[in-house]
């Protein structure tokens, strides 16, 4: 028996013992802003109830929905089970720190978009491939902490207040983790892969994910991880419902008011918390595209459907989600993700196996056509002879042939390849395109992508952050090499992963910026590259709980060492 199986059955045995639920406890001296606990909305059988597509009560509208890792609340190696599945995956990160008030409510993030190779993606030779972005990361986004009191440790929390950090024995105020996620072309549909129904075009989308458990770890197996998600829209208006309970497949289909940009657009992200009439604020995103003059914005209101979830029974309730902290200071991060949360650039990865074909096709209710679970080829034949990471993928689904047009809805799918998403959110044998030098290397675009090219973000006043910390979840996903407890094994790049690479930072001044860059870029300080992340960093408060990290660095100018 492997020990994910071992795992996977314990897992099972606390649903069968049964939910345990704590009251929630108000934060000395705050005042909630949570929904009164009467006339909670019931969940329709389709939602996002839990984003990894797990509750035993509802059926997921988008299985491959991007979810925040959470932290192993109860053992099991620190990893997290949801309903007797791993769900760890590879989240590299920039966080960024300041004192100043309003950083940790309101950033700007301005980034040229990166641009694809001529050619198609090539899938013969791992490491010399032909790649395009939706191989490499399928959803870079910025991050900020989010006030829920309906989320993990259920307790109230006060809006913009540096009071909600854990400290001594107080777990925290309620948190959520925002995801404003942007979406590479060529690989649709976004209902069931990647891109938003283009092989041209990008598009974003705000996603809130809360977690629906106790502070002594007791957790609603039915809502485990629920999230509010809607695209940046051109008039502000949700594509579809955006709250758990009643979110279809139009919440997750593009329609004509999706904000769309180009390959090398400069895109301006303001983040914050916004004004919304009658003495109201709830957060907001604008994301403006500088080069074609078009914008779109999303406010996460009960106006506009968002809702939080209750732990009791998973009933939503409209909710104006804001920032939780006033500061980005590196005290300030929730209690439940595996990331230290604050203000983050992250390049969600790990997420993408190229295939010379694949077999077994299932339908799969939701998404048009049908997807196949088996990959062969170049990639997945080169793990570890002795099979110990691939043990740990049940499959790499979901999977689609090149040419691929999901039942006539999307354009051809320009790769054969899988997003491994359906039984495991992630690459666990680290066999895929993301574990190759395959990243961008150079400014313009060969066989490898070009970079985003990000700007130093700002606060208030133009201020730019004081400090930085590199870090990644990698450890979380290296069940068979890393102990996080015993903080042996644990490395980038990952132990048995074929392709011996792991992304990494770069600062360089490009153009007369000094912009932040993310690959296999050398034309900049990189920081020792894969030492960025040389040390395991325990999470402050949450004993046990280790990421690969740096320590808090000044943030430095182009050119300074």
């Amino acid at each position: 028996m492997t020990r994910h199986t071992r795992l996977s059955k314990r897992t099972w045995s606390i649903a069968a013992v049964g939910l345990s639920l704590l009251a929630a406890q108000a934060l000395p001296g705050a005042m909630s802003n949570a929904a009164p606990a009467s006339h909670g909305v019931r969940p329709n059988a389709v939602g996002e109830l839990d984003c990894n597509g797990y509750s035993p009560i509802q059926r997921s509208v988008k299985r491959t929905l991007l979810c925040t890792d959470i932290r192993g609340l109860r053992g099991y190696g620190h990893r997290f089970y949801d309903n007797g599945h791993y769900i760890g995956h590879d989240e590299p990160s920039i966080r960024f720190l300041s004192s100043r008030p309003g950083s940790g409510n309101n950033v700007t993030f301005t980034e040229r978009l990166p641009r694809d190779p001529a050619a198609r993606p090539t899938v013969t030779h791992p490491g010399r491939d032909v790649t395009h972005w939706f191989e490499l990361s399928p959803a870079p986004w910025f991050g900020m902490s989010l006030c829920d009191p309906r989320s993990y440790p259920q307790r109230n929390c006060r809006p913009n207040s540096d009071n909600n950090a854990p400290h001594g024995v107080f777990p925290g105020g309620g948190a959520a983790f925002m995801e404003m996620q942007f979406y590479p072309p060529g690989f649709s549909p976004f209902l069931g892969g990647i891109s938003c129904n283009s092989n041209t075009q990008w598009c974003a989308a705000l996603n809130i994910d809360s977690l629906e458990a106790s502070a002594a770890g007791n957790i609603n197996l039915s809502c485990v991880e629920p999230v509010n998600f809607a695209f940046i829209q051109r008039n502000g208006v949700p594509a579809g419902p955006p709250s758990p309970q009643l979110s279809n497949a139009a919440t997750m289909t593009p329609n004509s008011q999706t904000l769309f940009m180009n390959p090398g657009d400069v895109i301006r992200t303001h983040m914050f918390d916004a004004s919304i009439g009658h003495g109201q604020h709830a957060f907001k995103v604008k994301v403006s595209d500088l080069t074609t003059g078009q914008s779109g914005f999303m406010v996460a209101s009960a106006a506009n459907g968002f809702m939080n979830t209750s732990v009791f029974d998973c009933s939503g309730h409209p909710f104006n989600f804001q920032p939780l902290f006033n500061t980005a200071r590196a005290k300030n991060s929730i209690g439940w993700s595996v990331l230290l949360s604050g203000i983050l650039t992250q390049y969600e990865t790990g997420h993408f196996t190229p295939c010379s074909r694949v077999t077994k096709p299932v339908p799969v209710k939701g998404v048009a056509g049908k997807v196949w679970l088996s990959c062969h080829g170049a990639y997945e034949n080169a793990g570890p002879p002795d099979g110990t990471q691939r043990s740990q993928e049940l499959t790499d689904a979901p999977c689609y042939p090149k040419g691929y047009t999901h039942g006539g809805t999307t354009p051809p799918d320009q790769v054969t390849g899988c997003a491994d998403f359906l039984t495991q959110n992630g690459d666990l044998d680290f066999d895929g395109t993301p574990y190759y030098a395959d990243w961008p290397n150079s400014l313009t675009p060969g066989p490898f992508p070009s970079p985003f090219l990000q700007q130093q973000p700002t606060t208030l006043g133009g201020a730019r952050y004081s400090k930085i910390q590199f870090e990644t979840d990698a450890p979380a996903s290296e069940i068979n090499t890393c102990a996080p407890d015993t903080r042996q094994g644990c490395a980038v790049p990952p132990p048995h992963a074929p392709g011996h690479f792991y992304p990494y930072y770069t600062q360089a001044s490009v153009g007369g910026q000094c912009v932040w860059e993310f690959g296999n870029m050398t034309n900049g300080n990189t920081f020792g590259r894969d030492h960025q992340y040389a040390h395991l960093v325990e999470h402050g408060f949450f004993k046990g709980q280790f990421d690969l990290a740096s320590a808090p660095l000044p943030n430095p100018n182009c050119g300074a060492r």
